[in-house]
């Protein structure tokens, strides 16, 4: 990437503060600026795999993709750049691992826009870092302290569950629709047919809700599932675990690790990337659909009723038919092989 995010201009309005630094770089990181700007040294640890791609890039083995960062991944760095997620119980589930394990003393600088909340940084960081405002510019703020006092960590306390049927669906801090059910995902479930079979395949899986619902009326199929969000992963594993089923879940920034084909692949794909309004993963799902489709196989998704997906899905499979509808959603199914343009 060349074009830095609001929150990474900031940072670079006071880069002279870094440059003798041992730097760890964490939180949504959205561009490459940790290889950019000049440091002692620079490390990057994140929850987000197509993050951690675009950065092990340039920095190899310093940058590191994990739901929680372990001592290897902070050795040797004395201040913490964190980027404000848009999730306030992620931001407090990412800093509270990350400073469980970086020493007292380290200084701490935590940037965000602030309508993702960031101004709550002061608040949550009260008990072991007095945090400053020292910046404001590009509607984001950037705030400085130091680490008195090592917080305890306990990824368990973070878990949450809720009950779907007789379905127990695991989620944590940061996975798509944490506390309940969405209803976009809910409409999609409500297409699903019995005795489905074959190999089924769960782009940005989430909580794996679509996957563990599916699999309790259709037990022939196979299970894929996939997410950019090592959160998303490890709630994955939970449900498909709680639930009694099997499938392979794995990182995957849409299909950059996906291999061989499905004869139905499912999503609730993402809108946003961080706080950004974005359409370039459901694009590059829906185009990339064709190369991961048996002849016959089908692509369902979910989305909200006014993004321009329509277009899209018949450019690519040369129709499209809705299978069900409300004021806010529509799920829209495409079928490889019916005029769909083979790449």
């Amino acid at each position: 990437m060349s074009a830095f995010t609001p929150a990474s201009e900031v940072i670079l309005r006071h880069s002279d503060e870094f440059t003798a630094r041992n730097v760890l770089f964490a939180g949504d990181l959205q561009d490459d600026l940790p290889a950019q700007l000049e440091t002692a040294s620079s490390r990057v640890h994140t929850q987000q795999y197509h993050h951690w791609q675009n950065l092990s890039r340039r920095l190899g083995e310093q940058a590191t993709f994990s739901l929680i960062a372990r001592a290897d991944d902070v050795a040797g760095c004395d201040t913490l750049v964190y980027y404000w997620p848009k999730n306030k119980p992620e931001a407090q589930f990412q800093l509270q691992n990350l400073l469980s394990l970086l020493p007292t003393g380290c200084d701490i600088f935590v940037v965000g826009e602030n309508r993702s909340g960031v101004r709550s940084a002061e608040g949550m960081l009260d008990a072991w870092a007095k945090m400053e405002k020292i910046d404001s510019a590009r509607r984001c703020g950037l705030y400085h302290g130091r680490l008195d006092t090592q917080p305890g960590f306990d990824p368990d306390r973070f878990g949450h569950t809720y009950p779907l049927d007789d379905l127990t669906i695991h989620t944590l801090p940061g996975v798509f629709s944490r506390d309940g059910l969405d209803m976009g995902s809910d409409l999609l479930l409500s297409t699903l047919t019995p005795h489905t079979k074959g190999k089924v395949l769960d782009v940005g899986c989430g909580s794996g809700v679509l996957a563990t619902v599916l699999a309790q009326h259709s037990p022939k199929v196979r299970l894929w599932l996939c997410d950019v969000h090592a959160a998303a992963l490890e709630a994955s594993k939970a449900t498909l675990a709680a639930n009694g089923l099997e499938g392979d879940v794995f990182a995957s920034n849409v299909f950059s690790d996906v291999t061989g084909r499905f004869d139905l692949i499912l999503s609730n794909p993402p809108f946003h990337d961080g706080m950004q309004t974005s359409l370039d993963a459901a694009q590059a799902l829906i185009r990339g659909a064709l190369k991961h489709l048996n002849s016959g196989g089908e692509l369902r998704i979910v989305a909200n009723a006014f993004l321009p997906y329509p277009q899209i899905l018949d450019e690519a499979f040369g129709n499209h038919e809705v299978l069900a509808q409300t004021g806010r959603f529509k799920v829209y199914r495409a079928v490889y092989g019916r005029g769909a343009k083979a790449r």
